[in-house]
Parts: structure tokens; C-alpha cells; sequence
């Protein structure tokens, strides 16, 4: 595996694959990585001649309170988990190299990236559409995989890359989980002691989200349905609710009623300090359990 740190040297490499007609997946990511990241590179391997693993902590997409400084960062460790899967190359730049003394442009999905963790997370969707897009720019990809787990930020990809012709395939990856259903995340490690316990409130909701649909005898109201979620919620110990949302999947809007085409989305915070979200489809109306 080869280690390009500039995106000068990542765009000529770029060029001579795809002047040799070869297939590039990217798989961008922040490093750290776990099962989840190593499960998005063995679909791109499945996929492509060719696979670049971006490894960048993005400093325009962390708020002035959030964990930049401390968001974990191993580039040896990381650079020893991407070779034993067989990726091409991991590419990761320093900052500088990607924002230029100078540096003033800004690429924004403005109706997608106004709700949900929108309102939390204030210019977070404009840093990952910006930087994204530089990826796509440097290594040239035919399609691109991220993970479901941020479906907000997939669902924003997605309508950025239809809205500018990118023609690059933008994929989503099923979210992977512990043994115990807790949707893998770099931001686990923060989780001290009972923490970890109490994190299991997000999938506890969503299974319980999930029982209440299949057993329904109608179709489920959205509101009255959210109204028990966010009951259930408040009563977790050490969970504070971000938000709790069903929304439609393609446009994120807020549905009316649960219908196969809904997700449940989630987003806490675990004793005021470690912010988590997960997400599941819901199913439909069973009409089998009347």
C-alpha cells in the first residue's frame, strides 16, 4: 500500500489509473478506524480496480466546541489496518495542504443539511461538502462509499453530487454493530465506564421503534409515535435527546405516517459529552398482524 500525504501526488497517481482504465473507489473517512471502516474498504476492494482510503480529521466541519483537538488520531495504527485489508492507498494530507493560505470557498446543500443534527452542528454539512468535494477533485473516483450511520451527511453527498453533475457513484454501506447493537462509531472510545451502558439507549429505541411498527394493527401515526420514543428516551439515565425524527429518506422531511420508504433517526448525548446518533429503517404497516 502506498502513503500519499499531497494532493498533488494523489491527483497524478489518479490520472495514470485512469488513463490505464481502471475503476477508483473512495472510501473517505477520519481515521481511527474500526470494523465499520474496514467493512467500507472491503466493499470498495469488491468493487474497484483501484482503492483509495482518505484519512483527514476536517477542521471546517468541527463547531468551536466540539472535539477537533481531541477527535482520535493514530496514522501508524490506521496506516497497518488499511494495508492488511490490501487498499491501494492511503491518502492524508495535512491541513494545510488542503486549506491554502487563502482558502475562502464553501460548497452548501441547503435544504438537506437544515434540519436534524443542522441545528446542533451549525456550518457542519458546508465542511463536509467542501472537503468532500476536494477529495472527489484529488483522487478522481467512479463512486465513492459511506456509511449509513451519518445518513444525514450521505443523503446531503448524494444531492450535492446530483446537483453538480459529479457523475460519481455515491454509495451507502449498512451501519455495523457491536455484539451488543451499539452502532460502531470512533467517538465510542470516548465512553467511560457506565457510558458505554447507558449508549445502548439508541438501539433499545430503535428496536423498540421497529416492535411498535410490526405489531401495529394500522398504520402508525408519526407524531404519537415519536411522543412514546421521546418518553422513553428522557427516562434513560444519562441520556440527554438531541432529537428524535421519522423522515422520509430521500427528502428528510418529516413524515406523517410510518410507511417503508420512513427511517428513524437519533441523535443523544451521553452524560453531556459524548454525542452519538444512529438511524434504522422502520418497515411499513404489517398487515398480516391484524
Amino acid at each position: 500500500m502506498k502513503l500519499i500525504q499531497t494532493p498533488r501526488e494523489m491527483l497524478a497517481q489518479a490520472r495514470i489509473w485512469r488513463e490505464q482504465g481502471l475503476t477508483i473507489g473512495l472510501v473517505p473517512t477520519m481515521g481511527w478506524f474500526h470494523e465499520g471502516h474496514l467493512s467500507l474498504m472491503r466493499d470498495a476492494l469488491n468493487r474497484a480496480n483501484r482503492v483509495v482510503v482518505s484519512l483527514f480529521v476536517n477542521p471546517i466541519q468541527f463547531g468551536p466546541s466540539e472535539d477537533l483537538a481531541a477527535y482520535p488520531r493514530d496514522l501508524e495504527r490506521d496506516r497497518k489496518l488499511a494495508a492488511a485489508e490490501g487498499v491501494h492507498v492511503l491518502y492524508a494530507p495535512e491541513a494545510a495542504a488542503m486549506y491554502p493560505q487563502g482558502f475562502q470557498t464553501s460548497i452548501r446543500v441547503a435544504d438537506l443539511s437544515c434540519g436534524l443534527c443542522g441545528p446542533s452542528r451549525p456550518g457542519h454539512f458546508d465542511g463536509v461538502c467542501t472537503v468532500v468535494m476536494k477529495l472527489f477533485q484529488q483522487t478522481r473516483p467512479h463512486f465513492s462509499i459511506f456509511g449509513e450511520k451519518d445518513f444525514q451527511q450521505l443523503a446531503v453527498i448524494r444531492r450535492m453530487s446530483r446537483d453538480l453533475d459529479l457523475d460519481i457513484e455515491i454509495i451507502g454501506h449498512p451501519i455495523v454493530r457491536e455484539a451488543d447493537g451499539l452502532a460502531m462509531s470512533s467517538r465510542n472510545i470516548y465512553l467511560k465506564g457506565q457510558e458505554r451502558q447507558q449508549a445502548l439507549s439508541l438501539v433499545r429505541t430503535i428496536d423498540y421503534a421497529r416492535q411498535r411498527v410490526a405489531e401495529a394493527a394500522q398504520p402508525l401515526v408519526v407524531r404519537d409515535l415519536l411522543a412514546e420514543l421521546g418518553s422513553r428516551l428522557v427516562h434513560e439515565p444519562g441520556c440527554r435527546v438531541d432529537y428524535v425524527a421519522i423522515i422520509d429518506e430521500t427528502t428528510l422531511r418529516p413524515a406523517e405516517t410510518v410507511n417503508p420508504s420512513c427511517r428513524l433517526l437519533l441523535a443523544v448525548k451521553i452524560n453531556d459529552r459524548v454525542r452519538l446518533i444512529d438511524n434504522a429503517p422502520l418497515g411499513g404497516w404489517n398487515e398480516t398482524a391484524i
